[in-house]
């Protein structure tokens, strides 16, 4: 479901990762919402998926609407490497 290279942002949430994923569609982003897979803790189980092009445009845009994701991973061959957590 993840594939090489792609971003996985994690919510501590159900209903922010539903609000930031209405919002990321809003502005056309090509984001989709997926099940967080089981080698990344998620409270809601969910996660938004988008690729290394789009990573600093959606990251951007959420931090700037207050809808940062608790933790950012990247699918580097088997594993999920955590990229940032929560900004302070």
């Amino acid at each position: 479901m993840v594939n090489e290279g792609e971003y996985i942002a994690v919510f501590n949430s159900i209903h922010r990762v539903m609000k930031a994923e209405k919002f990321l569609k809003e502005l056309k982003f090509p984001i989709l919402l997926i099940p967080a897979p089981r080698a990344v803790s998620s409270d809601c189980g969910l996660a938004l998926r988008y690729t290394e092009k789009e990573r600093i445009a959606v990251e951007s845009a959420l931090a700037g609407s207050e809808l940062a994701p608790e933790m950012v991973y990247c699918r580097r061959g088997n594993d999920y490497l955590l990229c940032r957590g929560v900004e302070s």
